[in-house]
């Protein structure tokens, strides 16, 4: 799912979240803008959609707890989803919390992951999709592309002895940070781009 910034996005939402922080109280949002509590701040799952949560009353919330935040089940602890918020709305006890959350839903979906190793095709004549992610030079995209024509990876230890990546669920990792902290960044490769209305 590579997105540019210009494509529809109003279909997207998410069915399962991460709880980042559980706000009691409320907090002050990036704008100074006051909101009461009780709130949780969560990232998706799916598109990794930083989302402020209203809890059902008298529901704490543990920080990297999974919750179904979607639309087809009654949900036993959320009661909506309030609104989608940016990087820089996050309180820090959120931020330090996000780099946990994406590697538990890296791991979780390790497939899926995996299968953009095999799948990743080029955006422009000059530029492939895996060179987006910071490290994969044309040297070692060279050999991702040799290695998984002769067959397709699995897992990513086998990316990391095939092609000599020390870590590929690291630069996964690496890429949808700074897709949710950049949102003008040119291509979301993993991530849903956040827009001001």
């Amino acid at each position: 799912m590579v997105m540019k910034p210009s494509q529809k996005r109003y279909l997207y939402y998410e069915e399962y979240a991460y709880i980042l922080d559980y706000l009691p109280h409320g907090y002050y949002t990036a704008d100074r803008v006051f909101v009461r509590g009780p709130v949780a701040q969560a990232v998706g799952e799916q598109y990794f959609m930083l989302l402020e949560l209203i809890p059902l009353e008298g529901i704490p919330l543990q920080p990297l707890e999974r919750i179904y935040v979607g639309r087809k089940e009654i949900n036993l602890k959320i009661e909506r989803v309030s609104r989608r918020i940016r990087y820089d709305d996050l309180t820090l006890r959120a931020r330090d919390t996000l780099e946990k959350a994406i590697e538990t839903i890296i791991e979780k979906r390790e497939k899926y992951f995996v299968d953009f190793f095999n799948k990743a095709q080029p955006l422009t004549p000059k530029m492939h999709s895996l060179e987006l992610l910071r490290g994969i030079g044309k040297k070692t995209l060279w050999k991702i592309l040799e290695e998984r024509r002769k067959k397709p990876f699995e897992t990513f230890k086998e990316i990391q002895e095939r092609v000599k990546i020390p870590d590929p669920k690291r630069l996964i990792l690496n890429r949808i940070i700074d897709e949710i902290i950049n949102e003008r960044e040119k291509y979301h490769v993993f991530t849903l781009p956040y827009y001001r209305r």
